[in-house]
């Protein structure tokens, strides 16, 4: 069978790192003789430029349609008026609404080759391997009424913070299970001490943990976990919490990681595509960067690496997938760098196509009969 994958390269550095991203799963495929059909469309703020709209119909039908799907990070200056009715971020949230993409997986894993460009202690992030479940489809994010208007004050805004039970049991259940197949530890993040949601999203957490005794489960505060995430990294396995406080975590365990630019997404659904596994988006974690867009400075590694989920996740191909993480890790420990990783004893710095072509090469070094 043939498998569908629809890329939508983005904005800014998207079509850079994710063409990167493309090619590499193009190597990993031909070698394994899998047969993936590849198209093509346009999300964000070029399709608003072109269509009016910043996710056309037709490119939201092809992405039902998909067993998968690539994504640059879309948006950028050019668009950035608070006052317009359309925005290149919606294209984002209305595929994983209307996909259903209810989990948003985003693993950190400190590399030794990389600790240079962390700020962080050695021995605070050597051996770092976490993963941080965000709830992707509930919350402020989603809730309504969420507008701007006029008070009697002046201007005022209004965000309004919404989770039912069942979005709540749905990710934590997906946590506690992702916990069991990995080291057991469970930590769940919320605001109980003030927040109505959080409240309700603890009593449900302590309910289900009843269900997986094998879990060393824990609760924790958002502000105390922003702390412990630095402090002690090590101590945690599997961390889930609600949708905005996962957007912040992730982007401060950048820095256990030393850089944006080695951390890639997947954001999964409960529907099953064609080859029997979870749907999936998958993406790197960072932004467009549109200062550095077209400059081949940008890291490609988070795009390759949500590359290397998407065959795991999504299509079952967990050997090929192994092979791309073990090639990344290889060219880090060779010494190669983007910018962003800076430069350290013996490195060598190179651009976002070289370092695309260097995984590539060491992807087919590292085939079976090479």
């Amino acid at each position: 069978m043939a498998y569908k994958v629809l890329v939508l390269k983005g904005d800014g550095i998207g079509p850079e790192v994710v063409g990167e991203a493309l090619q590499v799963l193009k190597v990993v495929t031909r070698e394994a003789a899998v047969d993936i059909e590849f198209k093509e469309g346009v999300a964000g703020g070029h399709a608003l430029d072109l269509h009016g709209t910043p996710l056309p119909d037709s490119v939201l039908a092809q992405a039902k349609e998909a067993d998968a799907i690539l994504l640059g990070a879309v948006g950028g200056p050019k668009w950035d008026d608070p006052r317009a009715d359309k925005r290149p971020e919606q294209a984002l949230l209305t595929l994983r609404k209307e996909l259903g993409l209810f989990a948003n997986v985003r693993p950190v894993k400190a590399f030794r080759e990389t600790a240079i460009a962390s700020p962080l202690k050695p021995e605070i992030i050597n051996d770092v391997d976490l993963v941080v479940i965000r709830e992707l489809t509930g919350g402020i994010y989603y809730g309504q009424p969420s507008e701007r208007r006029e008070g009697k004050h002046g201007r005022e805004a209004v965000d309004t913070c919404v989770y039912t039970e069942a979005e709540i049991s749905r990710v934590l259940r997906f946590a506690f299970e992702m916990a069991r197949e990995r080291r057991k530890r469970l930590t769940s993040v919320d605001k109980a001490n003030i927040l109505a949601t959080s409240r309700l999203w603890r009593e449900i957490a302590t309910q289900i943990s009843a269900e997986f005794p094998d879990v060393k489960f824990e609760n924790q505060l958002v502000d105390a976990m922003s702390m412990h995430l630095i402090r002690r990294p090590r101590d945690f396995d599997v961390i889930v919490t609600e949708n905005m406080f996962g957007d912040i975590l992730t982007d401060e365990a950048s820095v256990l990681a030393g850089s944006m630019g080695l951390l890639p997404s997947a954001s999964l659904g409960e529907e099953l595509n064609s080859a029997g596994f979870r749907v999936g988006l998958y993406e790197p974690i960072h932004g467009s960067a549109p200062d550095i867009a077209g400059r081949d400075e940008a890291n490609p590694l988070a795009a390759i690496l949500s590359a290397a989920m998407l065959l795991d996740y999504s299509l079952g191909l967990k050997a090929e997938a192994e092979l791309i993480l073990q090639a990344v890790e290889a060219v880090l420990r060779d010494g190669y760098r983007t910018r962003d990783l800076g430069g350290g004893p013996g490195a060598r710095v190179i651009g976002c196509k070289a370092m695309g072509r260097t995984v590539r090469e060491r992807i087919e070094s590292l085939q079976p009969g090479a």
